[in-house]
């Protein structure tokens, strides 16, 4: 099997299970095989595949037609600035997550929390991004941190990790809290794609309840960790704008939303002492 046949087998088994994108999914399965970028696809002669690489990338199209996600067959997922690995027992990383981070490096800090750090990617790229910062992730499932950990040695920031359940356990001030944390409610579970649903980690998707269960932690226990002039900046569902600010301000924070790129409330910025959310 060559380049070309295996470009054209696997987007045509894809299109055949239902897989909207079969093309672009089959692309990234067979750069991962070849240890190439998906663009170089198009430069590169149109060589034969080893038996491995042949046979490495059947199976991912046979996982993929299943529906597990492109990112847990290949390994990783690119956000922000960095590539980072992805597994099973971690959420992949959001292109809408970026505008957490982007609101993030908007503002001054040196030290940030990261509640529920999943594979690290917000924590980690805040800290390449501002050099002589420092960081702490929680997570409340060792896997995940070990994911986490496996992608700070491997970016090079001065990121600390440690298993805890939100806020518990967590001490110290932090001139920046940073959470994306499960905020689909138990009854919305049902109409998410089973890419998302039967493969990601049930417990990064959703809270088992309202999804605004994270948020309450978070916005109780974020005046003790915060620094003088700190903030908090959490992710949210585009119709929880207006729940979650009522959360802080309950708490005694001023807050206001932020949208993300298709202009969809994404970023809830939260701060205490009668300052005002900037």
């Amino acid at each position: 099997m060559n380049l070309s046949q295996a470009q054209a087998e696997g987007a045509a088994l894809l299109r055949a299970s239902g897989i909207e994108g079969g093309a672009r999914d089959a692309d990234r399965i067979l750069a991962a095989v070849l240890e190439i970028e998906p663009g170089q696809l198009r430069i590169t002669e149109d060589l034969t595949l080893s038996a491995d690489q042949a046979a490495r990338f059947h199976r991912g199209i046979a996982a993929r037609a299943l529906r597990q996600p492109v990112a847990q067959i290949v390994g990783f997922r690119d956000f922000w600035a960095h590539r980072f690995q992805v597994t099973r027992d971690t959420l992949d990383p959001r292109p809408e997550t970026e505008a957490l981070v982007e609101a993030a490096l908007a503002r001054p800090w040196h030290s940030v929390l990261d509640l529920g750090t999943g594979t690290g990617a917000i924590l980690i790229s805040l800290l390449a991004a501002r050099s002589g910062t420092v960081g702490l992730g929680t997570d409340i499932s060792e896997a995940t941190l070990q994911v986490a950990r496996f992608n700070a040695r491997q970016i090079g920031v001065n990121a600390r990790f440690r298993q805890a359940d939100w806020v518990e356990g967590v001490t110290g001030q932090f001139d920046l809290i940073v959470s994306n944390p499960p905020y689909i409610a138990e009854a919305e579970m049902a109409g998410l794609a089973p890419d998302v649903r039967d493969w990601e980690p049930r417990a990064a998707l959703t809270d088992g309840a309202d999804g605004l269960s994270a948020y309450r932690i978070i916005a109780a226990g974020a005046r003790d960790l915060l620094a003088p002039g700190g903030a908090v900046l959490v992710e949210i569902g585009p119709s929880q704008g207006a729940a979650v600010m009522g959360l802080f301000a309950a708490q005694g924070g001023a807050a206001r939303v932020l949208p993300d790129l298709d202009g969809r409330d994404r970023v809830v910025v939260a701060e205490f002492d009668g300052a005002s959310a900037v």
